[in-house]
């Protein structure tokens, strides 16, 4: 009967609260529609203010944090109170039953000892029980009950003695396992309901604020901005209310709401006097405007007159240092910003050089006068040497004080380099005319001796003593021949007979008359373009010119090194040589060495005749004249580039062929003189040639008639003189030239055969260095050998005057 009341009680008690929901259910009911509706009503049009999520979120931010500190500190105490329960009760477990297991144990009774462990795994929280006899015999004892587990759990060890004749004695071990699945799932549970509780709490804490300061607050402060976004000082609104319900007492919002209209007030105030100043502003600002625009239009003017001039301007300071350099300077290839903060002094070439110079230039800036046509050097940015000239005017402030400086500058480096050249080639032709015509009379002389010296070379054939001294006589002679040679080459005097030539060939037959010149401690370097151009150049003058500068190259290597012949083609275009401008096609022909350079102050006297670095009695000096010569009367130039101790390269460019069949050179067959029965008239000025002449054509068996000028000539042709050949010099007194006489002849004596001969040959028979087609020369100094062949070459069928 007692457990049915005790039944009948609990369900009465399990109804009640069924009852007590069911009643309060009927009073939310009637209450539930109006109120949550008008809350999530304001709430949503609260929230997009932007501030209400905002501060719920921070609200619950802070809740969370602040609940799950609480909770773990919370759920912390509680596990450490339950695993102390825990280790109490192992801990009577191990008071209470080690004795009795140990005398179960010592009597091998394991039905008693699996008893007793079961009695320990029906204790709470206990999952494995376990006594393992410490014996030396086989198979000892071990009964265990439960299920062990290896997570959450305590275990226990303890032993297990039995007093054998009054002494302890461990028989054995009792282990026991407890689990902590349980303390963990109520402490799961426990922090389940805490955190749910705590959650709703503190969102409904957080809703009912956020509903409080949106009520009191943020409804407020979205009336005073709407107000402030459409206030129009041109239109100033009534003074702002806000919509609060009466009765209520003034608060920080009213505060503001003063202040606000206070300040709306004084800025319609200050609006009014605003717009007043305004106008007295614009006024102002566009009398400002104009004179600005005439001051920007002022400067612009400058500005354009600077960049577009062809001198640039600068101004400096008191102190002389450069404070503006206008950006034309740039076009003259000068650093116009590294220049600012510099003096002209720092800034000058020749400061140390022309001290006197600028000791004066400082005094007259130190005077504060003007000065004009200051000329100085200076270098480019590429490390050129320029020459400028600048103009300055000293400025002065309002009170006098000297403010520094302004001018203007020009580059004047075209106009001094133009200059150079032309007193370079102005030298060049005087020293041309003078070495011309020393060359012509020098050649006369060489002509007597050369042609007198075979004779006594045939009469002391059997003298060995006295024809040594006349081989000497000879090569002394042949040495002056060669040297006169030289200066009619740079003077451009010397005829040439330029031909298309195959260019590389040239060079290789060249290279291999090298290899014996230059010795064996020159290695001699080949590097021919494959398709190098034809050139036109008299092929024995240019052999002649690569020699020359073998020769050079070869001298500043006395320790021996390196000479590379070189051959390409060049479009040139704006090289200057010698004042002229060298544009269109060229084949160049580079001598390279590894000697020791050439300086550069000598450098620019290269190629004059008789300089030299050499010492006495090595080399006359005529060596690069004649190559200069050469290479500007064929209508090419030369170009040096050297650096001390890094060696040189001779360039030489020579105008390109417009055949295609270039002739290749073959060695020179030796002359014989052959004899002859033809009358020759003979026009000759000089005595000496003159006598030696009838000599040598007498030996070769021809007849001779004699004329000192071109008048007697032409008398003797008037007189009906006969001759086969007229044989004249080109360079006569009497106002007749070779040239002129001949054309008289024939006029009288149509078809007659004429060969020139000449020392020094102007512009009567040779034009731009070229002999005049269909004019036979034959050059002094010449041998009889030669006078022959020529002789015998131009009766034969060669030209005609």
């Amino acid at each position: 009967m007692g457990n049915a009341g005790d039944e009948d009680s609990k369900r009465s008690r399990a109804v009640a609260p069924a009852a007590a929901k069911q009643d309060l259910s009927g009073i939310g009911a009637a209450l539930a529609p109006a109120m949550i509706g008008a809350l999530l009503s304001r709430i949503f049009n609260w929230s997009r203010s932007g501030v209400g999520p905002r501060l719920l979120a921070a609200v619950l931010l802070f809740s969370s944090i602040v609940t799950l500190m609480l909770t773990a500190l919370q759920l912390y105490l509680d596990y450490d109170r339950e695993v102390g329960v825990i280790e109490t009760r192992l801990d009577e477990i191990g008071r209470s039953t080690t004795g009795s297991l140990g005398e179960s144990l010592w009597n091998l009774d394991q039905n008693q000892i699996k008893l007793q462990l079961d009695g320990i795994l029906r204790l709470p929280d206990i999952r494995a029980a376990e006594v393992r006899e410490i014996a030396d015999r086989p198979n000892p004892i071990r009964v265990a009950v439960g299920e062990p587990n290896t997570r959450s759990i305590v275990t226990r060890d303890y032993p297990l003695n039995y007093s054998v004749q009054g002494a302890a004695r461990t028989i054995g071990v009792l282990h026991v396992e407890a689990t902590l699945s349980e303390v963990y799932r109520q402490l799961l549970n426990r922090a389940l309901i805490i955190l749910a509780s705590q959650a709703a709490k503190t969102f409904l804490v957080s809703l009912f604020i956020i509903y409080m300061v949106h009520l009191l607050v943020t409804r407020h402060l979205v009336a005073i901005a709407d107000f402030v976004s459409k206030y129009s000082l041109a239109r100033p609104p009534p003074p702002l209310h806000l919509e609060r319900r009466p009765p209520y007492d003034a608060d920080e919002l009213d505060k503001v709401i003063d202040a606000f209209n206070a300040l709306c007030a004084n800025l319609e105030r200050a609006y009014g006097e605003l717009r007043e100043a305004n106008a007295n502003l614009e006024r102002d600002l566009k009398i400002r405007q104009r004179a600005e625009d005439d001051a920007r239009a002022s400067e612009q003017r400058f500005r354009d007159y600077a960049e577009t001039a062809s001198d640039w301007f600068w101004e400096t300071g008191p102190d002389h240092r450069f404070t503006y350099i206008s950006d034309r300077a740039g076009a003259f290839g000068m650093d116009h910003k590294a220049l600012i903060g510099k003096r002209r002094t720092d800034a000058a070439f020749d400061h140390d050089a022309e001290p006197e110079k600028w000791r004066v230039h400082m005094a007259v800036l130190d005077r504060h006068e003007p000065f004009r046509k200051f000329e100085y050097r200076g270098r480019d940015m590429t490390g050129r040497v320029r020459h400028f000239s600048v103009n300055g005017q000293p400025v002065f402030a309002a009170g006098g004080r000297f403010m520094g400086y302004r001018g203007s500058a020009t580059d004047v480096t075209e106009q001094h380099e133009t200059e150079e050249r032309l007193r370079q080639s102005q030298k060049m032709d005087a020293i041309g005319q003078l070495t011309g015509g020393v060359a012509h009379d020098f050649n006369n002389v060489l002509t007597v001796i050369t042609g007198t010296i075979e004779i006594i070379q045939e009469g002391l054939a059997d003298r060995p003593q006295f024809a040594a001294i006349a081989q000497l006589i000879d090569d002394a002679a042949a040495r002056g021949a060669e040297i006169t040679s030289q200066l009619l080459t740079f003077a451009r005097r010397q005829p040439l007979e330029p031909r298309e030539i195959d260019v590389n060939a040239l060079v290789v037959e060249t290279a291999k008359l090298l290899k014996p010149i230059l010795g064996e401690h020159i290695e001699i370097v080949t590097r021919l373009a494959d398709d190098a151009w034809s050139a036109m150049a008299d092929p024995s003058q240019l052999s002649s010119a690569i020699v020359n500068l073998a020769v050079n190259a070869r001298d500043a290597m006395p320790d021996g090194g390196r000479l590379t012949l070189e051959t390409a083609n060049r479009e040139l275009d704006g090289v200057r040589s010698d004042g002229d401008v060298m544009r269109g096609a060229f084949v160049m022909i580079a001598v390279t060495d590894t000697g020791h350079g050439i300086p550069a102050d000598i450098r620019e006297h290269v190629f004059e005749p008789f300089f030299t670095t050499k010492g006495v009695g090595r080399g006359t000096g005529l060596g690069l004249s004649m190559v200069y010569g050469f290479a500007r009367q064929t209508g090419g130039t030369v170009e040096i580039e050297s650096e001390e101790g890094q060696g040189t390269v001779m360039r030489l460019f020579l105008p390109r062929s417009k055949g295609e069949a270039p002739t290749r050179t073959g060695p020179a067959q030796a002359l014989a003189a052959a004899r002859g029965h033809e009358t020759i008239l003979v026009v000759e000025d000089d005595p000496l040639v003159q006598g030696y002449v009838i000599a040598q054509l007498g030996s070769l068996g021809y007849r001779t008639l004699v004329a000192g000028d071109g008048a007697a000539a032409l008398a003797l042709v008037d007189q009906g003189a006969s001759f086969d050949l007229l044989f004249t010099d080109i360079i006569m007194p009497g106002g007749m030239n070779g040239r002129e006489l001949a054309e008289a002849v024939r006029l009288r004596r149509p078809g007659v055969r004429v060969l020139y001969t000449s020392g020094y040959t102007d512009n009567t028979i040779v034009h731009e260095g070229h002999l005049d087609p269909g004019v036979a020369l034959l050059q002094k100094p010449y041998r009889k050998s030669e006078l022959s062949q020529k002789i015998c070459e131009v009766l034969a069928g060669g030209p005609a005057a």
